[in-house]
């Protein structure tokens, strides 16, 4: 496939067409639906880290005037071994159950174990505390290093490592272990004129979206569900609700509000069961909100990570050797976070001689979910970091070291996945000529390099195009609009048919009222609910041009379409949109379209990062004076939602790097729940992030689309901390590097 490169409206900056209702605040979020009679609900959470429930007793909770309804694990069928397929990865049921509310045991601090519905919030909360829950309390294991010891507690005892040949013959806290190769890696070793060999760790961080979960439920007399709240794909909150309390999936509609941010976060469920439940039983809609306390404590954070990287290096500057071992701390659960980890840590470099290896282990903490890129930042700290270190070692100037190494067109991954047309070295080559790059630094400051990769996802999509009879379109897709979505759906509408994308009109659909869409998430959404919107409009234009040629008594192929009209062959004869939506009546129905695809047009994207910084030598602290984002689009759609995904991208990741921590007490409760003691940047602590979008178009995709929404939070943290450790005169390897480990450090 060939991939347009002349466009009219792609690659525009139309006004966002949510943009009016959501600074007016006529946009509704989770939160922001009412109906009549609505209850709502409190959830009962667990003390401690680690315990078996021995008893829940209702009796005082069910006394207090206004309750309607109760709920715990039991009012759950048992999930087998049922998997809900699709999204990224197909999902265990009895995986995700415990996170909705526990049955025997808990396995982290604030776990849900009950549930409660009342006649209001504060009468809901009350009746939450008088439930009463009795525990046997065990041992429970905070870090993952204690966790790997054969004395060490158990969370499951039933857990057998995952990936281990033959398998192990007895239960341990290793949930996965994985590990692929090339080469022969002592070979590689022995060839190195240059060796370095370093262990990073990046600790567990918060998606931390703005809108918390929430959601409201209705089930009416025939148990016809009807779910409105904030997720990244209701599809997926269908299947999981219906495979989590046995429901049809057929008789749950799901409707998605506004969404107040996820980055991946809100790729699940957690009060759209429970709600479901006490709706069902108390024969009223359920409204639930999570407090920002409640999601910081018992929804899944991004996975902490202990990364070793040990590279070996021949004077002129070749990768001889390229070796990761990758240990992750997944909370109670597996959030799958590894794969990505050990599959794409060495993808930005060309070397004959790789091993990556990894490690998913549980602790008593919340279970991990995904992050933006889930996965690879973690271990993309060290090897960026190694590499920078490398560069300076060997003289040599780190953009110029990665070019000598970098992947290219028809280079092959450690698994043998060979890449097609990619923008790696496009990144590198336009941050070497920035002006960014080429600027000098002032005295105290440090400057930080770092590629990285993302894989991106197709999966599938559906849209349906419909024309009124004013000639304005309507197109409706399932895909909830976080990066922008809708304006990207109109301008390939627009594309396609030609016509000023304000006679566009995107929409967001529930569940009965459009084809199945995976979720917003894998940067998937441009590109594969995209294609089916360029693939609709196509087959519109085919229906409108068979419509003409019906009108004029021609073939079909006399027809062309061109500024928005059906133009006969001769030039003479032309009909608009509008003008052939009027006489629909008479050319064979309404002027409607679906299609439908499983995308596997999905290709890599590539980022480079530069940053300055300083370190203040008397108290620590850390100022990012300078930061640059160059990225590889395929092709920006609308150029300005790419640049905010950049942006994004980056102040996560300076965040991560600088501030973002989850702390624990030794009992196992998160210390930091709140945003006044977890840290996010917030403008006044960055500088003006720049942007550079590079364009090398996706060969599988018609307009070269490649995905945008998850490299960016990839290379932030190493550039920062290599700029950090330059500043300081330090190497400090410990994220978050905070005030108290620069000073420690420097002194």
């Amino acid at each position: 496939m060939n991939a347009k490169t002349d466009f009219k409206y792609v690659g525009s900056r139309p006004i966002r067409p949510d943009g009016a209702d959501k600074v007016t605040g006529r946009a509704r979020y989770g939160a922001d639906l009412n109906v009549q009679g609505m209850i709502f609900g409190a959830m009962v959470r667990s003390p401690h880290a680690h315990a078996r429930i021995k008893s829940i007793d209702f009796s005082a909770a069910e006394k207090l005037p206004g309750v309607l309804a109760v709920m715990g694990g039991d009012d759950l069928p048992d999930p087998g071994d049922k998997i809900i397929p699709g999204g990224e990865i197909e999902t265990k049921v009895k995986d995700i159950v415990p996170l909705v509310m526990a049955r025997d045991k808990v396995h982290f601090h604030a776990q849900p174990v009950a549930a409660v519905a009342a006649t209001s919030q504060r009468v809901a909360d009350e009746a939450a505390k008088l439930v009463k829950v009795e525990y046997e309390v065990l041992p429970h294991v905070l870090d993952m290093h204690e966790a790997l010891k054969p004395n060490a507690p158990l969370l499951h005892e039933d857990l057998i490592t995952h990936g281990v040949e033959p398998p192990p013959e007895q239960p341990s806290n290793v949930w996965t272990q994985l590990e692929f190769a090339s080469g022969d890696l002592d070979k590689g070793f022995a060839e190195a004129d240059i060796i370095v060999e370093r262990t990073y760790s990046v600790p567990m961080c918060h998606q931390g979206y703005i809108e918390p979960h929430a959601c409201v439920v209705k089930v009416d007399e025939n148990d016809r569900v009807d779910i409105w709240c904030s997720t990244q794909g209701a599809f997926i909150v269908r299947a999981q609700t219906a495979a989590i309390t046995g429901i049809d999936v057929g008789k749950i509609k799901v409707t998605p509000s506004e969404i107040g941010g996820g980055f991946g976060g809100k790729t699940t469920v957690y009060l759209e069961p429970v709600a479901t439940v006490l709706a069902k039983k108390s024969g009223r809609p359920v409204k639930m909100v999570m407090s920002r306390e409640e999601v910081f404590r018992a929804t899944g954070p991004a996975a902490a990570a202990e990364t070793r990287v040990k590279i070996g290096v021949t004077n002129d500057g070749r990768l001889t050797a390229f070796e990761t071992d990758i240990l992750m701390d997944t909370g109670a659960y597996s959030g799958h976070p590894l794969m990505a980890a050990v599959l794409f840590s060495t993808a930005c470099y060309k070397c004959d001689n790789i091993r990556s290896f990894g490690r998913e282990v549980v602790t008593n903490k919340p279970r991990v979910y995904a992050y933006r890129a889930p996965g690879l930042p973690q271990p993309t700290v060290g090897v960026e970091c190694v590499m920078n270190e490398l560069a300076e070692k060997l003289g040599i100037d780190p953009i110029e070291f990665r070019l000598r190494n970098a992947m290219d067109e028809g280079d092959v991954t450690v698994i043998g996945m060979p890449f097609m047309k990619i923008g790696l070295k496009a990144c590198l080559e336009a941050a070497q000529a920035h002006p960014h790059y080429r600027s000098q630094l002032r005295d105290g400051q440090g400057r930080g390099v770092a590629a990285a990769f993302w894989i991106n996802a197709g999966m599938q999509s559906s849209a349906t195009i419909n024309v009124a009879d004013d000639g304005r379109v309507a197109v409706l897709t399932g895909s909830p609009d976080i990066g922008g979505s809708r304006a990207s759906m109109a301008l390939m509408a627009a594309e396609v048919l030609d016509i000023p994308v304000d006679r566009i009109q995107p929409a967001v659909m529930d569940t009965d009222s459009i084809g199945f869409c995976d979720v917003t998430g894998g940067s998937r959404t441009t590109l594969a609910t995209g294609g089916a919107v360029i693939q609709a409009a196509e087959q519109l234009v085919d229906d409108m041009k068979a419509r003409a040629a019906q009108l004029w008594q021609i073939e079909p192929e006399q027809v062309t379409w061109r500024d928005g009209k059906a133009v006969a062959a001769d030039g003479e004869k032309q009909l608009t949109l509008q003008e052939l939506a009027m006489q629909a009546g008479a050319t064979g129905g309404p002027l409607t379209v679906t299609a439908r695809l499983n995308a596997h047009t999905a290709q890599p994207a590539f980022a480079v990062n530069l940053c300055d910084a300083a370190v203040d030598s008397e108290t620590g602290k850390v100022t990012v004076t300078r930061f640059t984002c160059i990225q590889d689009a395929g092709k920006a759609v609308h150029p300005a939602y790419v640049e905010g995904q950049m942006q994004g991208g980056a102040v996560q990741g300076i965040g991560w790097a600088l501030n973002e921590e989850y702390m624990f007490n030794p009992d196992g409760s998160m210390e930091n729940a709140g945003f006044l003691d977890y840290r996010v940047p917030v403008a006044s602590d960055l500088p003006m992030i720049d942007t550079q979008i590079v364009e090398v178009p996706n060969p599988l995709h018609p307009y070269g689309v490649r995905g945008v929404g998850e490299v960016p939070i990839v290379p932030p943290m190493p550039a920062v901390v290599t700029a950090v450790n330059r500043a300081a005169g330090t190497s400090v390897c410990d994220l978050p590097l905070t005030p108290a480990k620069l000073l420690a450090a420097m002194s």
